[in-house]
């Protein structure tokens, strides 16, 4: 009966993250959350029948699905999403003998139909995020990096400080003005690789018997007898347009802006390169500002690859723990060179 009244409790908490997804979105996606909220409904329905009179009062379910119905709430985003396409993941009707197939296989079409949801919502922040990531993750590394290049010099605490602090703001801009460049090449080479709507206008003057519309479709991608049988129709009736095989629009939000992936890569950047400086501008000096300035990097790239890894609907931990492992080599094969350095300098 316990275990009844949790799986009832918790199906109420998924009705009411899906209505309150709902409720922040429009046309088709609201539609998509609200039919999976009537599924969870329905679910709902099984267990409170199977409890008959024994259902006893309302009650909460899980504290991480009492999380999840005010994150969407308050914010109804893609990283909301990203948390529900992961707790369908891990539904426990495959191993609840009291809950039918059906009811098992809908939580698996369940997680299928969140995580093209949320498919959408990543793309449209994918490049804005990858800018973001890979800024905070290249700040926290790089200037905790240098800071401990320069302390294993050992330099003057206003070195290490002038140091820091020349280095956000280098590094900062390096960043933005490389984003800018890069996603503005990317965008312009799927520009040039889309196909030319000037070239649809003269399908119907092509030969009928001579011509070379069929290598078209060929090229991209198809069978020599499908590309055939693609470009012979085309020709018998020329009115319709070519549509082409892929659409670049969707290529083109992936990548995502030059101005918005500069401005984020900028942002997180500085952000990052600020943590392992903030014990030397407070005034901390020596072994305890250094350990702070490492265990403040430590706790900002597990919590960077922590929110990788809830977006890309993966368990958070071995990604922070990845996070943190990668930046804690770089960091400390600077700071031994460093002391390398320092040691021949002197």
């Amino acid at each position: 009966m316990r275990r009844w009244r949790r799986r009832l409790a918790d199906e109420g908490e998924e009705v009411k993250v899906y209505r309150e997804l709902a409720a922040r979105r429009s046309g088709e996606e609201r539609e998509i959350l609200l039919g999976l909220a009537e599924a969870e409904e329905r679910h709902a329905a099984y267990w409170e029948e199977l409890l008959g009179d024994e259902v006893g009062p309302k009650r909460r379910g899980q504290f991480r699905m009492r999380v999840l119905v005010l994150l969407a709430r308050w914010f109804g985003s893609v990283f909301v999403l990203a948390l529900a396409q992961r707790a369908e993941s891990r539904t426990p009707y495959r191993f609840d003998r009291d809950a039918p197939p059906a009811m098992a296989a809908d939580e698996r079409i369940h997680e299928e139909v969140v995580r093209a949801l949320a498919a959408r919502g990543r793309a449209r922040v994918s490049g804005t995020f990858r800018a973001a990531v890979f800024g905070a993750n290249d700040g926290l590394v790089s200037n905790l990096a240098l800071v401990l290049g320069v302390i294993g010099g050992n330099v003057a605490v206003s070195t290490v400080l002038l140091t820091g602090l020349a280095g956000l703001l280098a590094g900062a801009l390096s960043m933005g003005a490389g984003e800018y460049i890069s996603v503005r090449s990317q965008r312009e080479l799927l520009a040039a690789a889309a196909p030319n709507p000037e070239a649809r206008a003269v399908v119907p003057y092509l030969d009928v018997d001579a011509n070379e519309l069929a290598l078209v479709y060929r090229a991209r991608g198809m069978s020599a007898e499908e590309a055939q049988r693609r470009a012979d129709a085309l020709l018998r009736d020329p009115k319709p347009l070519v549509p082409p095989v892929e659409s670049p629009a969707d290529e083109h939000e992936v990548v995502g802006t030059g101005i918005r992936a500069a401005v984020s890569s900028f942002i997180f950047f500085a952000s990052g390169a600020l943590v392992p400086v903030l014990p030397f501008l407070v005034g901390l000096t020596g072994g305890l500002a250094v350990l702070l300035a490492v265990v403040l990097v430590g706790i900002a790239l597990m919590l960077t690859g922590a929110t990788v890894g809830v977006l890309s609907g993966a368990a958070p931990l071995p990604r922070a723990l990845r996070q943190l492992g990668i930046g804690a080599g770089a960091a400390a094969a600077t700071y031994l060179l460093g002391l390398v350095f320092g040691a021949v300098a002197g």
